[in-house]
């Protein structure tokens, strides 16, 4: 399954006590139309309050569905801030985590205040003093392999926190400046931990010290405050 949702309301991806969540609200109502117990593997965990234009998540039932039919209904009865945009029948063995090779995220800046941005975007007026081309520059420091200890959660259980990173870029369209990356893996909170780092270094003219600092500290403590999870989307998962 190919899914969007608004992660506004939601305690983020992965099922937990006492909160609501994608894969909770998910689970339930596909165990509903087929009467039977799933287990619901999605490609990678969101934050609370994350979108996603393109997460993806398996599961593996006895009964034999007809696609078409199980989308409309599982949709329908879904609520509104999630939809499934394509579902297919795919190998016994795939694995929606494991078995993906690159991950992408957008985030959203705006400097023009509105209800439709509100949601979506991180509003702040003075932005565009940031200069893209400055931005991009220091971007450029996160490509490759890299141990992102000090750009992950403090209680990040996973051992291994080498990532590497593709392509990271900014891009600005009149009021809305676009943050893009793209890498194998992501460690949990990392992708705001960098945008809000990269905004920090940005008033020193030695950021590619500050940032060879940070990686080299491998302390969440040295990295920058964490962005709002509000303008951050989980754009594409390749396989």
């Amino acid at each position: 399954m190919i899914i969007e949702y608004d992660g506004t309301n939601f305690s983020g991806w992965q099922i937990q006590r006492n909160s609501v969540t994608i894969q909770q609200i998910l689970k339930e109502k596909i165990e509903l139309i087929l009467q039977e117990k799933i287990n619901l593997l999605g490609s990678g965990r969101t934050d609370s309050g994350v979108h996603a234009f393109g997460q993806v998540a398996n599961f593996q039932t006895e009964n034999k569905i007809q696609i078409s039919k199980f989308l409309h209904s599982l949709n329908s009865l879904l609520p509104k801030e999630i939809n499934i945009k394509k579902m297919e029948i795919v190998n016994s063995n795939f694995h929606s985590r494991f078995d993906a090779k690159k991950r992408s995220y957008l985030y959203f800046f705006s400097t023009q205040k509105s209800p439709f941005y509100e949601k979506y975007t991180f509003y702040n007026p003075n932005f565009n003093q940031y200069e893209i081309e400055k931005l991009n520059k220091i971007s450029r420091e996160f490509l490759g392999e890299k141990d992102f200890t000090s750009f992950a959660k403090t209680k990040s259980e996973i051992e291994n926190k080498n990532c590497t990173i593709y392509s990271i870029w900014w891009k600005r369209k009149k009021n809305i400046t676009i943050f893009y990356i793209e890498a194998n893996r992501f460690l949990h909170g990392m992708v705001r931990a960098i945008i809000g780092t990269i905004l920090e270094v940005y008033k020193y003219d030695d950021f590619k010290k500050k940032i060879a600092d940070i990686l080299r500290a491998k302390n969440r403590i040295y990295a920058g405050k964490a962005v709002k999870s509000k303008g951050l989307f989980l754009f594409k998962v390749k396989y």
